[in-house]
């Protein structure tokens, strides 16, 4: 796993609406410096980093990084308690499944 993911991982979830600027620009900073495409085992690892809400559109930079990964992270749906963008990387990934047509 490549360091800039490993020091992302390692600041835990992303802080939720009442975090100070300083925190959230430092967690974007990590986040910017993550090349695209993520392997398999770096995406598996991004999605525990998701926080309470969307961290001022943070966690959607962090769902659109984790798609660049070579599947869909999450194979089966979420229990009803997870985190909502748990939720939303799986359906994504469900939903966005070419259909084939005989």
């Amino acid at each position: 796993m490549r360091p800039e993911v490993l020091t992302f991982v390692a600041g835990g979830p992303l802080p939720d609406w009442d975090a100070n600027e300083e925190e959230i620009n430092r967690r974007v900073t990590q986040l910017e410096a993550i090349s695209k495409p993520v392997t398999g085992e770096e995406a598996a690892a991004l999605v525990t980093c998701f926080g309470p809400d969307d961290c001022y559109g943070v966690a959607w930079t962090l769902l659109h990084l984790i798609e660049t990964g070579p599947h869909p992270v999450l194979q089966t749906k979420p229990p009803m308690d997870a985190n909502e963008w748990h939720h939303r990387l799986y359906d994504r990934a469900v939903f966005e499944q070419p259909t084939t047509t005989t």
